[in-house]
């Protein structure tokens, strides 16, 4: 006997499944500028490798007979597939079946995403688009209702992915609800600038609520969120999204139980650039373009930043010395002096904690005038979440080299150092307790008052003090390791890395850390 009946009636289903919401929805999405879900795994995959979990799984209805009367596929789709060779799980919603709100199958094939990754460790790919549950078919009577009490909560396995496994998320339309909780637990979210929103609540929900009237994008679109820090990047459109959520793993192993990666390079270990030598200003208070120091010194074409526009003041981001991926932090002086902000140092924060997890080394260029001031960081707690800044930073595990670029003032400059690191300083730099300007002012303040032109009193110590600042105690008293000349920086953190690579073999598993501020 054959089951040769059986087998055509499950290609039949697999068929079904994979016509999502029929000619009609397809044509809808695309009509919108979006992509359906299955051409989006093509695209962020290796072609030819996405094996599909669950192919069948539908929500069916039969007849008296037994007979499928309707077969509405699952409106979530996962799977394993490869991004450059290496393995990762991948899934999304599809928006042309009930907008991405999930359906019965649906929804477990979207909780199964996480047990997958976490289960053959490796890297989580989201690609949202939709709406969390609905209040369609809730007040019908007879059958279960809820999880049951001795379920585990859904949100534990979203939480545990992320020690566990890099996950990185995509907004290709509207994405609200339980979608929008996943999307920020990620290591890594990008948002399409046209065609995404991301929101807690929808236009109608705040109008019935709140009383306010408000369209998808003025609630949650690109403009809103490229300052909120609920998105790290923003993305011209999807294939730009799926550019970089594949570049964003490149840095990164495939989970927490592997070493990070490490490439060929043809960027010459021992290129000096001269620009280096002129590219911190003598005039103390004149800003200069930190990005610049950063991509003549790591290899060519490497710097990949991460939430440019949040927390503008401190420079986040990957790139590679020697082929080694590094994690990348320095100040921007162009914003706020590249004072710590509340927004600054829960980016950092943010960043440091996810290097230590998945064992990235760090090279941080410094040139911090310490914690913004003033009343709105007063409002903000800077304070605290600068303490956890300097927390993270101060419990690390990973190899750190820091490069003294230029100011190092206040307790915030604690941030800027891990156990272990590798310090180097410019001839260029300055620290204390205060910075010059500010440190005049407190200290000789009764001076600078009675004088008959304070602004002349302030100037003239101020130059004094400046004098007598010079680089190279530093240097004698072993407080650095070496005061080099700027254009000798790549030589020597590339010579760095070569030396942390047997801390690297060993590093592997999972971090720990206790609670912070």
């Amino acid at each position: 006997m054959s089951w040769d009946p059986e087998v055509k009636e499950l290609e039949r289903r697999r068929y079904l499944a994979k016509q999502q919401g029929g000619k009609e929805g397809i044509a809808k999405q695309h009509a919108r500028g979006r992509l359906t879900i299955r051409e989006r795994i093509d695209e962020v995959l290796d072609p030819g490798t996405f094996r599909e979990h669950g192919q069948a799984t539908a929500s069916p209805v039969y007849d008296d007979n037994d007979e499928i009367v309707e077969y509405v596929p699952a409106n979530y789709v996962v799977g394993f597939g490869k991004i450059d060779k290496r393995r990762v799980v991948v899934g999304g919603e599809d928006f042309t079946l009930k907008g991405g709100s999930p359906n019965a199958a649906g929804l477990r094939k979207s909780v199964y995403a996480e047990h997958l990754a976490v289960q053959y460790r490796v890297p989580l790919v989201r690609m949202l688009e939709g709406g969390g549950g609905s209040v369609k078919g809730s007040a019908k009577k007879g059958g279960t209702v809820g999880e049951p009490v001795f379920s585990e909560p859904r949100f534990k396995i979203i939480a545990d992915a992320l020690a566990a496994v890099p996950v990185v998320s995509g907004a290709m339309g509207a994405v609200a609800g339980f979608p929008a909780g996943r999307l920020v637990a990620s290591h890594f979210s990008v948002m399409t600038k046209h065609t995404a929103q991301i929101l807690i609540g929808g236009p109608a929900l705040v109008e019935r609520a709140l009383g306010v009237k408000m369209s998808k994008d003025e609630l949650g679109g690109a403009a809103v969120h490229a300052t909120s820090g609920i998105v790290d990047n923003l993305a011209d459109d999807e294939h730009d999204a799926f550019r970089q959520m594949r570049r964003f793993l490149s840095y990164l192993p495939g989970s927490v139980w592997e070493r990070t990666p490490r490439y060929a390079c043809d960027d010459p270990v021992d290129r000096m650039e001269q620009e280096l030598l002129t590219a911190v200003p003598r005039e103390s208070n004149t800003p200069f373009d930190m990005r610049a120091i950063v991509e003549m010194v790591v290899d060519q074409d490497s710097v990949f930043e991460i939430g440019a526009s949040y927390g503008p003041s401190q420079i986040c981001g990957f790139a590679c010395l020697d082929g080694q991926p590094v994690g990348v932090l320095a100040n921007d002086c162009r914003f706020y002096a590249g004072a710590m902000t509340a927004e600054a140092a829960q980016k950092y924060r943010r960043f440091v904690e996810m290097c230590d997890t998945f064992h990235v080394p760090i090279i941080n260029f410094v040139d911090q005038p310490g914690f913004m001031i003033g009343p709105e960081s007063e409002r903000n707690g800077t304070i605290r979440y600068g303490m956890a800044a300097v927390a993270a930073a101060a419990q690390s595990t990973i190899p750190w080299a820091v490069i003294q670029v230029h100011k190092g003032f206040g307790v915030a400059t604690a941030a800027h150092y891990a156990p272990g690191n590798y310090v180097l300083a410019w001839p260029s730099v300055e620290s204390g307790a205060l910075p010059l300007e500010g440190g005049v002012a407190v200290a000789f303040h009764r001076e600078i008052a009675a004088a008959e032109d304070p602004d002349a009193k302030r100037k003239e110590y101020e130059d004094i003090l400046r004098q007598g600042r010079s680089p190279f105690p530093r240097a004698e008293s072993f407080a650095v390791h070496e005061l080099i000349d700027p254009r000798e920086t790549r030589p020597m953190l590339c010579e760095w890395v070569d030396w942390i690579q047997p801390q690297l073999d060993q590093l592997t598993g999972p971090v720990h850390f206790g609670f912070r501020p």
